[in-house]
């Protein structure tokens, strides 16, 4: 394995890193999983050959523990991002900063690529904090890194999800569930992995920005219709201003792991698509793969058993 080219992936262990962390293995990649709790990557090792793939201890907000996971890395991934800030790990810690320290550590280090995970909507003009420290941890990678590839993917769905498995279990015990205003184009975990491999593979991705989504845009009310229809359970739609969204988010947000913060019913008031314009995984030679040939094959174990069928009848 001396000759295999070494890569480190931030954050390889979330729900989005398995997927590339697997693909990684498989192309013959020797592969550091980068995290804060090297325990949560140990699953990760199975994807390759003995020693393939090593979890290791690191920070994207110390740029010591950075520097220490990229030494003679040819190729980096920054998957690192948070939805509510807990702590010292505030939105512009992990989001900017973090993405300045990994992308001046791979330029010091001698890296020759470094893909970027950002988000569709990161603009430093948006209401959200989210999004503005999103598009400032872009403009920090640019910085130090101006080959470095960004991805901004619309919501991601896959088997273990917060997107789709949120809702479903919500219409577990909710009579009522809520559909939202504005749009979104979810895009598939897999395919984000692909595009990710795919731009590894060619230089002709270094310095440009690709927003990821679905092959359709749908509205929250879609999304709700098909959580009913998947999960066998018949629940009332209804119509959720905003305004009323975030009094509850006040709330909800100071719980230990916020279900909803009011920085997320900023985001909500805008639609999560794919820019007209903008590259996407077609330009990549990837076909996106439909809500309705991934979701059923997870969502189906949130059905009722036979035992609560027959009590309902």
């Amino acid at each position: 394995m001396l000759d295999r080219r070494l890569i480190t992936v931030f954050g390889g262990a979330g729900f989005l890193g398995r997927h590339i962390v697997w693909r990684l293995a498989r192309d013959g990649w020797l592969i550091r999983v980068a995290g804060r709790d090297p325990q949560r990557a140990m699953f990760l090792k199975t994807a390759g050959e003995a020693g393939q793939v090593v979890p290791i201890a690191a920070d994207v907000t110390h740029a010591g523990s950075v520097q220490a996971a990229l030494i003679d890395a040819d190729a980096v991934i920054n998957l690192v991002g948070i939805l509510s800030p807990s702590g010292r790990n505030s939105f512009d810690a992990v989001h900017a900063q973090g993405a300045a320290n990994v992308a001046a550590a791979a330029r010091d280090a001698g890296a020759d690529r470094v893909i970027h995970l950002s988000a569709i909507g990161a603009s430093t003009a948006s209401p959200s904090v989210y999004a503005q420290t999103k598009a400032a941890g872009e403009q920090a990678a640019r910085s130090a890194f101006p080959s470095v590839t960004i991805f901004r993917p619309s919501v991601v769905f896959g088997p273990e999800d917060d997107f789709f498995n949120r809702f479903a279990s919500m219409a577990r015990i909710l009579p009522v569930l809520p559909a939202f205003d504005g749009k979104v184009q979810p895009v598939y975990a897999g395919d984000v992995a692909d595009a990710v491999l795919r731009a590894l593979a060619d230089p002709n991705t270094c310095g440009k920005t690709y927003e990821l989504g679905g092959p359709r845009v749908m509205t929250y009310r879609e999304i709700m219709e098909i959580v009913l229809k998947e999960t066998g359970r018949d629940r009332w739609l209804v119509p959720y201003p905003l305004s009323i969204a975030a009094m509850q988010a006040w709330f909800l947000e100071k719980l230990p792991s916020p279900p909803l913060t009011r920085d997320q019913v900023k985001l909500l008031g805008i639609d999560n698509v794919v820019s007209a314009n903008a590259l996407g995984l077609k330009d990549l030679g990837i076909t996106p793969t439909a809500v309705e040939a991934i979701v059923p094959t997870y969502l189906a174990s949130y059905r009722p058993s036979v035992k609560q069928s027959l009590r309902s009848l």
